[in-house]
């Protein structure tokens, strides 16, 4: 079963006030380094979407094994951009894909394997203890067409509803921790 890891880090950090949210230190090294060595923890192929052009965020990986930079020539028009452009460049043997944000620290290695390892066949999205849906998802192959239609920052949002997928709940509320802005930032610092 090919089930890749597709992490987005394609976008713009426009909230952050002119700082990249994917370098800041997180576990001692860049954001984006740390989502990409938790997903390649789990033994799947790693595939890392990025802005056209930027070679900072790609030298925050540099030395991984086993990763898949793809350039993201719609990065400009949101989520949704970044998406098709990654799920253009899976092996053509993906059953699915994890998709997973790259502004979510607080997902781990082993909420990315439980997710792949509870795929049959349908969508799957993780959610809080509590059950409000979140990140990662994962998308099955008979959803790509859809996808390659989606624009906009809303990423697979309207797939999903047509689409419900079935919830994995991961511990707490990492499926909804993200960090955007410079006060999402300073929150999950006091918190960790």
């Amino acid at each position: 079963m090919t089930l890749p890891i597709l992490i987005l880090a394609a976008g713009a950090s426009r909230r952050m006030g002119g700082v990249d949210k994917l370098l800041q230190p997180v576990r001692g090294k860049p954001l984006l380094r740390d989502r990409v060595e938790a997903a390649l923890a789990t033994g799947a192929e790693v595939f890392v979407t990025l802005p056209e052009g930027d070679e900072t965020r790609a030298k925050t990986m540099d030395g991984l094994q086993d990763v898949a930079l793809i350039p993201s020539p719609n990065a400009h028009e949101g989520m949704a951009g970044s998406l098709r452009d990654g799920i253009k460049a899976l092996p053509e043997d993906a059953q699915g894909v994890l998709v997973v944000l790259a502004d979510m620290p607080d997902i781990t290695t082993l909420d990315m394997q439980r997710l792949r390892a509870g795929f049959d066949g349908g969508p799957l999205r993780a959610a809080t203890q509590d059950g409000i849906p979140g990140h990662p998802t994962l998308l099955t192959r008979d959803l790509f067409a859809e996808i390659a239609n989606l624009h906009g920052d809303i990423g697979a949002r309207n797939v999903l509803k047509a689409h419900p997928p079935r919830l994995i709940p991961l511990p707490g509320t990492r499926a909804l921790t993200d960090l955007d802005t410079p006060q999402d930032w300073a929150d999950w610092r006091t918190r960790t």
